[in-house]
């Protein structure tokens, strides 16, 4: 194997021969062997590894077992114990999740500040086909039946090619001491149960299991690469702007697709979406109404599609006194100032009469109920009706503030004056008031 593992890097990986290389060890037979086979060819590397304790004595053991391993092979090891239970309790994840989540936080961390180029982990061809099987049996799409990537950003999964069987007789032929986690024979945890129940009894219908599949995954590669060129003109036209906080997309380049439900799910699958006919129906549904994930909003406008995340629900109530020359609001710097005279008031600035204000004023979100009178106009007007003939998207109804005095509106801001502090021939006094 040492062979094959030689001619791999050299042929697919041979960045790695001249970077600083983390790997990430648990102890097991896997981690172990890619530690041994790196070394073997001379490759820089250095050991990370997490005691989450989570097997009492085990866990320590195998922290132990790795500190001796690279003292024998005199290399660097990094280990780092985590409060696991706590951190899934705290972050409502699963045990596995919050593992999962702390590790690679952490080996990230110790990439960044100690300059390692690549991190390494020891997945290899059955847990390749594990991930394809657990993410087959929840419901995946194409990217989900792919497989593990070979190379994500820093990190790196030399062993890939090579199976489960390949990796142990390594072991064994090199008389490698390793750890087994006794947890591993659980076959309560999914990945557990297919490694130990559904795999043996696949390999037997088809001995030539992992060469079918790796086929089988080539072939699911090359059409991602077909579907992700189609995307990227689909894109180009479905996709109106990019704004910080969103992202616009013309609903007619999804109905004219033959099917517009698969175009929907390719290009919001990845942010949490998962009821594909309540995205579908949303093209045909009157603007206002919106689908939620975890993390995004997908909010129906005319003949829009906006994407945005949720922000957590803040009160925004900012008082602003007589002496106050800058204001800093979520949207902006909000500046007062004198004037002698005005100039014709526009969305992002205008003229009052000082004299009609009543200090402190208040910045705050508009609510149901809220009414004023807009400048240049006869009459009062709710502002939710106000947002209604201006056909403000619900994001828009939602960043927009009020500077209000008193119970009266000032200014919608960046939107509309109200005329009852306008300036007049009688004004003595103008503020000029302005959202930069």
């Amino acid at each position: 194997m040492l062979e094959s593992f030689k001619n791999h890097i050299n042929e697919n990986l041979p960045i790695l021969k001249d970077g600083r290389l983390l790997i990430a060890i648990s102890g097991g037979v896997d981690s172990v062997v890619l530690t041994h086979l790196c070394h073997q060819l001379g490759l820089d590397i250095s050991l990370a590894h997490c005691n989450f304790n989570l097997r009492g004595k085990e866990s320590d053991g195998d922290e132990e077992f790795v500190i001796q391993l690279a003292d024998n092979m005199d290399i660097e090891a990094f280990t780092e114990s985590f409060n696991t239970e706590g951190y899934a309790s705290e972050n409502k994840v699963s045990i596995q999740m919050a593992a999962r989540e702390l590790r690679y936080y952490w080996f990230d961390e110790l990439a960044q500040q100690l300059g390692f180029d690549y991190i390494l982990t020891a997945h290899h061809a059955d847990d390749n086909l594990e991930t394809f099987l657990i993410n087959f049996s929840r419901g995946t799409g194409l990217d989900g039946l792919t497989g593990i990537p070979e190379i994500n950003n820093k990190f790196v999964r030399a062993l890939l090619p090579f199976s489960r069987e390949n990796v142990i007789d390594y072991a064994k032929a090199n008389n490698l001491i390793w750890r087994v986690d006794s947890s591993n024979a659980s076959t309560k945890y999914l990945r557990n149960k297919l490694r130990h129940e559904v795999i043996p009894i696949l390999k037997e219908i088809n001995p030539s299991l992992l060469q079918s599949y790796q086929s089988t995954i080539n072939n699911l590669s090359d059409a991602t690469d077909i579907v992700e060129d189609h995307l990227e003109l689909f894109f180009e036209d479905a996709v109106e702007s990019i704004e910080d906080n969103k992202m616009t997309f013309n609903v007619s380049e999804f109905k004219k697709q033959n099917n517009p439900r698969a175009y929907l799910f390719e290009t919001f699958k990845d942010y949490g979406f998962t009821e594909w006919n309540d995205a579908l129906n949303l093209l045909d549904a009157q603007s206002g109404k919106y689908i939620l994930s975890n993390t995004h909003r997908l909010i129906k406008h005319q003949d829009n599609l906006l994407l945005s995340d949720i922000v957590p629900g803040e009160l925004i109530e900012i008082t602003i006194r007589d002496n106050n020359q800058e204001v800093e609001t979520p949207f902006g710097i909000l500046s007062f100032s004198e004037v002698d005279k005005i100039q014709n008031n526009s969305i992002t600035e205008i003229y009052v009469d000082k004299t009609l204000l009543k200090f402190p004023l208040l910045i705050r979100q508009w609510k149901v109920g809220d009414v004023f009178f807009p400048f240049g106009m006869k009459g009062k007007k709710k502002v939710s009706k106000y947002f209604k003939d201006e056909k403000l998207s619900l994001l828009d109804k939602e960043s927009t503030l009020l500077l209000c005095s008193e119970d009266n509106i000032v200014w919608v801001v960046n939107r509309r004056a109200d005329n009852r502090f306008r300036v007049t021939e009688e004004t003595e006094e103008i503020i000029k008031i302005e959202l930069k």
